[in-house]
């Protein structure tokens, strides 16, 4: 379904359930910032102050597991428009007040969590055995109980006090770490020679000099094309180098000291490492699990990787001859995206050029809406007018398509923007639960990317591989927006960290699919639709380079538990190590790409394996049931958004899994789809 300015309603109409959206607003100062931040800070703390203050012989779910439910929504409901502004807000000082804001917060969030008079509270809980207590609340119950030991309340005060400073410093450190890669604004200038191969769609987006030079940012939408299509090889390697060498004087420290007070800490609550640390809440258990699945893959995946990159080296060898130029007999890091692309063109002919030409942004947003409204039972309704951050912000009320009912709002920030989060993302904003009324609070959420900017004469045209990007992340968005949990703790992808990609992973088969391509994608200068011809070759082209892309994330994932099984490392170190062990690409000498991984930092330490684990979950999911059934079949959308999506953390994942299956899970999709076992059981792809 196409969205029609009819379709359109103005944010004043919107006002039936505005009450608990009246805190998002998006023009505070620094000041106002500030002052919030405080006022914030006192009213939780006078929350969990009545609840230690409960006479122990009189605890009772009103007034110790209510208070401390309704003091996490208001928390929630609250934070994000004090720490999300550091992230997306054109202004500078701004940006500022919301890290500093944010530091506050999450140094204030260590002291919660080391609320021993607020865990001998639920303990004393636990023991009265309340009747009546719904599955979720003692979930609940149990989940704070069970992060009470993890944060270790049950040891002597003084390993408390030690563990609260260690906790205080991570979470600076982790901050700072971020706010230095989303501040990175190095640009390179390069001569209209030193482009070679780039197409106008990519030079008319950049910025000319007073010379005719050409500026171009290390920013997703510049860099990456470049290393696609640039036959230059001294303009790659320059590339390649800037990019992984992302605030390397500063964050190599700072990852360093994160990786030795995370073991310290983990050593203080008596796990052997951090990654065991952090593994015991997810699906996985332990590094031991995750050190086998993906000692298995890469097994499988080494002789994959091997023939493939012999290949590269074949058309290296040819463009060298073909161009004039030494061939040295390796690949470099700057060659590995360029002659990937090649693979591309050469084996399955597929027209990037061409292929760029049927994919405006905004043909795409209209497909992707409609497509995600009629799979998921939804209703999509622009605001006009919004108060957003940014003029070039949307925004979206979501309704449930046969009821009418309310579901949520999304935001859509997609264009890059100096001091701007450089990567893509999904932002909850405000959960969704139940209030202390009773009622159901409407969750909001942003999606934020860095697409290509239109220019007055030239639209925003994305990528394939865009447009995938934009399918998972809305993943994420709907995740968040259709979660009905009870607590806010369970609200949205608050769930297993290795179950949160599968939702937005099982969408991205969408943009491998016919049908859901013609839905999105139209020539952007006389709306003819992809040709067939050009749409078959892209499809096929999925397990182009299956190995060495695959081989890569695991490259990143051993890395991730390297570093979190030890007390300390040198991080440049073993990514070298694991690239060459791995990869057989070493690393460019002098560069650090840990230096600006995020994930290290935001939330994924010890869990960046995650993104293979759930996919293989996400492809079971695909393969035996919309694959299956049909993949615009709205009986599984909306079942699938019942057990999967409405869920939120408030079951295990493998539960709503097995639920939605009918079975146990499988991982003969994943190997299928990646082209590494034969097809049977009627799984292709």
């Amino acid at each position: 379904m196409t969205l029609l300015n009819g379709l359109e309603v103005s944010a004043r109409n919107c006002s039936n359930s505005a009450d608990n959206r009246s805190d998002l607003r998006w023009d505070l100062s620094p000041e106002q910032i500030r002052h919030r931040t405080d006022r914030l800070i006192q009213r939780i703390n006078q929350a969990y102050d009545s609840v230690g203050s409960v006479d122990v012989g009189k605890v009772c779910v009103e007034n110790t597991l209510q208070v401390l439910a309704d003091a996490k929504l208001d928390y929630a409901a609250s934070r994000h428009v004090l720490d999300f502004p550091q992230y997306v807000s054109p202004c500078k000082e701004v940006r500022s007040a919301s890290t500093e804001a944010d530091k506050r917060l999450s140094e204030f969030d260590v002291e919660m969590s080391m609320r021993a008079d607020v865990f001998q509270r639920l303990i004393a809980l636990q023991e009265r055995q309340p009747s009546g207590l719904l599955p979720e609340s003692k979930r609940f119950m149990e989940r704070l109980i069970k992060v009470g030991r993890r944060n270790g309340l049950h040891l002597s005060t003084q390993i408390q006090d030690e563990i609260k400073e260690l906790s205080k410093r991570i979470s600076d450190l982790s901050i700072d770490f971020n706010q230095n890669v989303n501040e990175e604004n190095t640009a390179l200038i390069f001569t209209p020679a030193e482009l070679g191969g780039l197409a106008d769609s990519y030079t008319n987006g950049l910025e000319k000099t007073e010379d005719g030079h050409y500026k171009v940012t290390l920013a997703y939408p510049h860099y990456f094309p470049l290393m696609k299509r640039c036959h230059v090889p001294e303009t790659r390697r320059k590339m390649e180098t800037a990019f992984h060498s992302r605030c390397k004087e500063v964050n190599t420290g700072i990852l360093e000291e994160l990786i030795e007070l995370r073991a310290k800490v983990a050593k203080l609550l008596g796990f052997s490492s951090h990654a065991n640390y952090v593994l015991e809440m997810n699906m996985a258990k332990n590094s031991k699990n995750v050190s086998r699945f993906l000692g298995e893959f890469y097994e499988k995946l080494k002789p994959v990787g091997m023939k493939e990159r012999q290949y590269l080296l074949s058309l290296k060898q040819a463009e060298c001859q073909r161009r004039g130029l030494d061939f040295d007999g390796q690949l470099h890091a700057w060659d590995m995206p360029y002659y990937m692309n090649q693979v591309e063109q050469v084996k399955f002919a597929v027209d990037k050029d061409k292929l760029l030409e049927y994919f405006p942004l905004e043909v795409v947003t209209q497909g992707l809406l409609g497509i995600y409204q009629d799979l998921l039972g939804l209703r999509f309704k622009q605001v006009q007018n919004p108060h957003v951050w940014h003029e070039s912000v949307k925004l979206y009320t979501v309704l449930d398509s046969a009821t009418g009912e309310e579901i949520g709002q999304f935001y859509l920030d997609l264009h890059p923007r100096e001091g701007k989060y450089g990567h893509a993302a999904c932002f909850g904003l405000q959960p969704g639960c139940f209030g202390p009324d009773g009622s159901r609070r409407v969750p909001v959420a942003a999606m934020v990317a860095n697409f290509t900017k239109p220019t007055r004469t030239w639209p925003s045209l994305l990528q394939h591989h865009e447009v995938e990007t934009f399918f998972h992340e809305f993943g994420h968005v709907m995740h968040e927006l259709c979660s009905r949990t009870r607590y806010a703790e369970f609200s949205g992808t608050l769930v297993e960290t290795d179950f949160v990609e599968v939702p937005s992973q099982m969408l991205e088969n969408w943009v491998w699919e016919k049908e859901p391509l013609k839905r999105m994608s139209r020539h952007y200068k006389d709306g003819s639709p992809i040709p067939d011809d050009l749409l078959n070759k892209l499809i096929a082209s999925r397990v182009a380079n299956t190995g060495l892309m695959n081989l890569r994330q695991i490259v990143l994932s051993k890395v991730d538990q390297v570093l979190h099984t030890k007390a300390s490392a040198d991080t440049a170190a073993e990514f070298a190590k694991h690239c060459k062990e791995i990869l057989g690409i070493p690393a460019t000498p002098g560069t650090n790409m840990t230096a600006s991984f995020s994930h290290l930092a935001g939330g994924y330490d010890g869990q960046y394996y995650s993104y293979l684990w759930s996919e293989v979950y996400s492809m079971d999911i695909f393969f035996s049931r919309f694959r299956k059934e049909g993949i615009m079949n709205p009986k599984v959308g909306k079942e699938y958004r019942r057990v999967i999506l409405e869920a939120g953390g408030s079951v295990d994942g493998m539960a709503m899994l097995k639920k939605f299956l009918g079975r146990e899970p499988c991982q003969d999709a994943f190997f299928q789809c990646k082209g590494l076992s034969c097809i049977e059981n009627g799984f292709s792809c």
